[in-house]
C-alpha cells in the first residue's frame, strides 16, 4: 500500500479513538462492518490511473465489502446502474449522470474530484495545431484530414470529444477520423504507435507517459475542457440485489477527509504534479 496513503489512515484512526469514537451521522457506514459484495461500474481513467488500486483494498478492509469493478466508458457504466445492475458508480459524464440523478435511477451523487481534459499528439504536430483554443485544434484536424483516433465508446471523454466537435462546427467524417472503441490507455497507445491525435483526461496520459512515446501535450487550459468526476448510488429501488449499504459506505468513503487528502496528493511522488484535485 502506498506509504504516504497508510500515513493518512494511521492518523485517521488516531484521531478516531482519541475522539472516543464520537456520533456518526445516520446513516454512516465507513468504518462499520457491513460485508457482502458490492459492484462499482467506473470509467477506464479512475481504473487506468491506478487511483482505485490504492482505494480499494482500505475500503474492503474498512467494510468487509468484497468490490468487484467493472472499468467501462461512463456511458455503459451509468447503463448499468440505470438498469440496476451495479451498486455504485464513479463517472465523469455530468450531463448523462443528472438525467439519471433527475429520473431516480441514482442518488446520493456527490462530486469527488476533478482534472482536465488534453489533447495529446505526435511531438512533429504536422497539423499545427499546438497552443491553439480546442475548438480551433478540432477543426484544423478536420480541415487537414489528421490522424485522429476517438474511443468512441460512448465514455464521458468520448462524450467531451463530440461536445468539442460540436462547439467547433465541425463533423468528425474526415477520412482519416477513426474509433477504436477502446479504453483511454489503449486508445493513447495507438495514437502514440501512429502518430496520431486523441483527446484524453491528464490524469491518464501522466499515468501511461512512460508508455506513449512520442505523444506531447498540445492544447489544454480551455475552460471547456474541465474533466469534473461524481460518485454515487445507484437506487436500491431498482433491484432487490442492490446492496445500498455497501454503496452508501462507498460514497462516504470517497467523500471522506483522508480519502480526500489521499486524492489530492496521488501521483505527486511519481509525475511532479497530482493526477486528480479535490474538491
Amino acid at each position: 500500500m502506498n506509504q504516504k496513503w497508510t500515513s493518512i489512515l494511521v492518523s485517521g484512526v488516531i484521531l478516531l479513538l482519541a475522539s472516543g469514537c464520537g456520533d456518526t451521522s445516520e446513516g454512516q457506514e465507513t468504518g462499520t462492518e457491513i460485508g457482502g459484495e458490492m459492484i462499482l461500474a467506473t470509467t477506464t481513467s479512475t481504473y487506468d490511473t491506478g487511483l482505485l488500486d490504492e482505494l480499494m483494498p482500505v475500503f474492503e478492509e474498512e467494510t468487509g465489502v468484497n468490490v468487484k469493478i467493472i472499468a467501462a466508458g461512463s456511458g455503459q457504466a451509468l447503463a448499468m446502474g440505470e438498469a440496476g445492475e451495479a451498486d455504485a458508480l464513479l463517472a465523469h459524464a455530468p450531463e448523462a449522470e443528472e438525467v439519471l440523478e433527475a429520473d431516480g435511477k441514482v442518488i446520493n451523487r456527490h462530486r469527488v474530484m476533478h482534472n482536465d481534459f488534453i489533447v495529446a499528439g505526435p511531438e512533429s504536430d504536422s497539423a499545427g495545431i499546438y497552443g491553439l483554443p480546442v475548438e480551433e485544434a478540432f477543426s484544423e484536424l478536420a480541415r487537414q484530414n489528421g490522424v485522429f483516433f476517438s474511443r468512441g465508446d460512448d465514455s464521458g471523454t468520448h462524450k467531451k470529444e463530440l461536445d468539442i466537435w460540436n462547439l467547433a462546427g465541425t463533423e468528425p467524417d474526415f477520412e482519416n477520423y477513426q474509433e477504436t472503441g477502446q479504453g483511454m490507455g489503449e486508445t493513447l497507445r495507438i495514437a502514440s504507435e501512429r502518430a496520431g491525435y486523441t483527446l484524453t483526461d491528464r490524469g491518464t496520459y501522466l499515468f501511461q507517459k512512460e508508455n506513449i512515446g512520442n505523444l506531447a501535450i498540445l492544447n489544454e487550459g480551455d475552460e471547456s475542457l474541465e474533466n469534473v468526476y461524481h460518485v454515487m448510488q445507484v437506487n436500491p429501488d431498482l433491484s432487490d440485489k442492490i446492496n445500498d449499504k455497501a454503496a452508501q459506505a462507498f460514497v462516504d468513503f470517497f467523500l471522506s477527509d483522508e480519502t480526500q487528502s489521499f486524492i489530492k496528493t496521488f501521483g505527486e511522488e511519481e509525475w511532479g504534479q497530482p493526477l486528480f484535485f479535490t474538491n
